[in-house]
């Protein structure tokens, strides 16, 4: 196999292992805390708008629905994962796959902060880092852990990988 056939395919694998131990933290918290998650549908419809020009929204719940968002949301919530564990690959080259190590996968869970604070919060109308939020504070908090989590799952991912 290639290369690059290779990469592609181990950052696939341990993105989706990422995002699903993401998920399960988040159904975690739900069910033994009663704290939602975000709704993927929001993703789909926030993304359904870009064909209209429409980036940002003054508030995304209000925002008019768009056919098939909740898979668009949750397609793009997996999507993303890949390219940020791609990323990951990147940086930390194919000898970290065959030997995962814990703070680079940590590290770029931390830095996929970015994509909510500085993109996604600010065209759903929440802010830069949810500062307009009614909680901007436990927002930021919340997504540093569900962050957190997702370093961890490429962690796990990795080492899955290295075991095949």
């Amino acid at each position: 196999m290639s290369m690059w056939i290779e990469w592609v395919l181990n950052a696939i694998a341990i993105g989706i292992v990422a995002t699903i131990v993401m998920d399960l933290w988040a159904l975690f918290v739900k069910v033994a805390f009663a704290i939602p998650s975000l709704n993927y549908a929001f993703v789909g419809r926030w993304i359904g708008h870009f064909a209209s020009g429409t980036l940002s929204h003054p508030n995304i719940a209000q925002a008019g629905p768009i056919a098939g968002e909740k898979a668009i949301g949750w397609v793009t919530h997996y999507a993303t994962s890949v390219i940020f564990a791609a990323a990951l690959l990147a940086v930390a080259g194919p000898g970290w796959v065959e030997a995962p190590t814990l703070w680079p996968a940590l590290v770029t869970g931390w830095i996929t902060l970015l994509a909510p604070f500085f993109i996604l919060q600010p065209g759903f109308g929440f802010g830069i880092a949810a500062s307009k939020t009614p909680r901007p504070n436990v927002a930021r908090w919340r997504s540093f852990i569900a962050h957190t989590v997702f370093g961890l799952g490429l962690f796990v991912g990795a080492w899955v990988v290295s075991q095949i």
